[in-house]
């Protein structure tokens, strides 16, 4: 594992930052709603920008909306600097959701080196899908994603996991062929969207909280949100939300609760666009 600089580690943000300017170009041109979610509108609300040991950026979309970027992106992404990722058009992604990368960059997570696409520095796109308002279908739910989930994690379990009974689970797990779940994962994405729900979530990301799933109206209503001294669409009851996700959102975690993702290897750019050691 790689120990990340603090330089290193500013210059990781700010090209995530270039990600989420292209993000909120494409939808302000296309009329897409989108929010900044997690700890990106945290570290919106809390520190003007990225938490000082954040290395990553979250976007979330309603369904619908989710499905307009994805045709957005095919013909309005700047494809000099940026590229587009999820299972319906990255052979061999294992993700529920997608991820727009930089283009000359390296961020290759740990365990993750043999996965077979292109790893570049990247930011978080996710889709919001209904979940059950009676609480004991949302659990049940919760179990199914959990399911398919691990499922998908499994060729990427099969090496990290270090629990020997757990490895070998996960072996078994990645031989399930992933055209099989993706048909699985699809006709949950349907039965999810049958009627609007007051609840949603993303399917195939953990949601850390007892509810199993997160208010519809925090994603359908946005406001202009401060972030790196750029605008973007935010969560309008952010404190609501920031307080059902994390409590006392404002008080700063001691260093042992400030997540770090374990990486094996970062290129960044030069002043050119091209990429460094």
């Amino acid at each position: 594992m790689m120990q990340i600089d603090n330089d290193t580690l500013r210059q990781i943000q700010m090209i995530q930052l270039e990600l989420l300017v292209e993000v909120d170009r494409i939808c302000k041109k296309c009329r897409i709603k989108y929010n900044i979610i997690a700890g990106t509108l945290l570290g919106a609300v809390r520190h003007g920008g990225y938490i000082p040991w954040d290395d990553d950026a979250d976007v979330a979309f309603l369904r619908s909306e989710y499905e307009r970027f994805r045709q957005a992106v095919k013909t309005e992404l700047d494809d000099t600097r940026f590229y587009f990722q999820d299972n319906r058009r990255t052979k061999g992604y294992r993700w529920g959701y997608g991820k727009l990368r930089r283009k000359n960059t390296l961020f290759l997570r740990e365990y993750q080196e043999h996965m077979p696409y292109k790893q570049g520095i990247f930011i978080d796109i996710f889709p919001l899908d209904g979940v059950p308002d009676n609480y004991i279908l949302r659990s049940i739910k919760n179990f199914e994603c959990f399911c398919v989930r691990k499922i998908l994690w499994s060729k990427v379990g099969q090496i990290a996991e270090k629990n020997t009974i757990k490895r070998q689970c996960y072996k078994v797990l990645a031989k399930i062929p992933v055209e099989l779940v993706w048909e699985y994962y699809y006709k949950m994405i349907i039965i999810a969207n049958k009627k609007k729900t007051r609840m949603v979530r993303i399917l195939m990301f953990p949601t850390p909280n007892r509810e199993y799933g997160y208010y519809r109206k925090w994603y359908e209503n946005s406001i202009d949100i401060m972030f790196e001294g750029k605008l973007f669409q935010g969560i309008k009851d952010y404190d609501s939300y920031l307080s059902f996700k994390f409590g006392n959102y404002m008080e700063i975690p001691p260093l042992k609760k400030r997540k770090v993702h374990p990486v094996s290897a970062i290129k960044l750019l030069d002043n050119k666009g091209q990429c460094i050691m």
